[in-house]
């Protein structure tokens, strides 16, 4: 619960991103990367995390910034504040559906703060877990979400194993609809890994929700030129309008030609531990008519296997709206 004041950790600022990865390897497993801070404060104020060692990325300029690629994709420097992506002008063009989801993230004042690096990597946000308790992900041996008396209308409808919790991330889903890479990088070197595979689930990792381990270091994410200039469809439900998590959201990227869908990629956030590729639904949609009909047979397939909790039955059909409206109004 709640405390007064952080735990103890050593402070280090590096003035390069070869510094910070050094640091971060020194540091192995008390290490922790620190961008805007939107979470990482919350955990430290908390006493949940107890890194010994923080390293502030604020002062690295070469995380930042977004440049076109020679492929006509852009890349996005990992601090790189979501309001920037919001009302860069080559992403409104290209790639709007970030910019929507960048600008739906929380309030303002976050956005103004907050970095996609950051919000692609935060942790879940289920309130049994965040606030102290020992279930699974905690190292524990029980999940109180997924429970006779849990509470859990913001938890799974997929993907659970263990644990039930979902990612939080309003952009995640944006950036596997555009088949985006990441860029990580450690002490051996770097290496790129597709946004879809960079979110794991509790079947490979139940303290972890990314592939980054310890020593390893987000730098920027790469958007490939192959959904430039599509046709886009973000959604995000959520109790609120601002500052708030969604209850589901919807991130669609679409080529028409004619009346005809020719190509799609589509991805929900929310509803599973990690942001869900709807393959379902681009299979049932791709060559099909850009129609109503089309959009109904979509809503029902993305729903097909869903596991409702105690709680959480109407994210079924809030998800089966969502996917029609982005096949219908995209």
């Amino acid at each position: 619960m709640s405390k007064d004041m952080m735990a103890a950790f050593e402070l280090y600022q590096p003035d390069s991103v070869d510094g910070a990865i050094d640091l971060l390897a020194d540091a192995g497993e008390g290490g922790w990367a620190m961008a805007g801070g939107n979470d990482s404060l919350d955990w430290f104020k908390d006493r949940i995390k107890r890194p010994q060692t923080v390293v502030d990325l604020t002062s690295l300029d070469e995380l930042r910034g977004i440049r076109e690629l020679p492929d006509g994709g852009i890349e996005i420097g990992a601090l790189t504040t979501l309001t920037e992506i919001q009302n860069n002008p080559l992403i409104r063009d290209r790639y709007s559906l970030l910019a929507d989801a960048a600008g739906r993230v929380a309030s303002p004042q976050i956005r103004n703060v907050g970095t996609l690096g950051g919000n692609l990597c935060q942790d879940t946000r289920c309130w049994y877990y965040r606030y102290g308790v020992d279930c699974y992900r905690a190292g524990g041996d029980s999940c109180y979400a997924d429970s006779p008396q849990g509470q859990n209308r913001e938890h799974c409808l997929w993907g659970a194993d263990r644990c039930v919790a979902v990612s939080p991330s309003d952009t995640a889903p944006a950036m596997v609809a555009l088949d985006a890479r990441m860029v990580i990088r450690n002490a051996d070197g770097e290496r790129e890994v597709a946004a879809e595979d960079f979110f794991i689930g509790p079947d490979i990792d139940i303290e972890r929700m990314t592939i980054l381990e310890p020593g390893d270091l987000l730098t920027a994410v790469r958007i490939p030129s192959d959904w430039a200039g599509a046709r886009f469809y973000f959604e995000k439900v959520a109790d609120r309008n601002t500052w708030d998590f969604a209850l589901v959201s919807i991130a669609a990227a679409m080529f028409v030609s004619g009346d005809s869908i020719e190509r799609i990629r589509m991805a929900a956030g929310a509803v599973e531990c990690v942001p869900r590729r709807l393959s379902a639904v681009e299979n049932a949609v791709t060559g099909q008519t850009k129609n109503e009909a089309t959009a109904s047979v979509a809503g029902q397939s993305a729903v097909r296997g869903a596991t409702p909790l105690n709680f959480n039955h109407f994210k079924i059909p809030l998800l089966q709206n969502l996917v029609t409206r982005a096949i219908r109004d995209a």
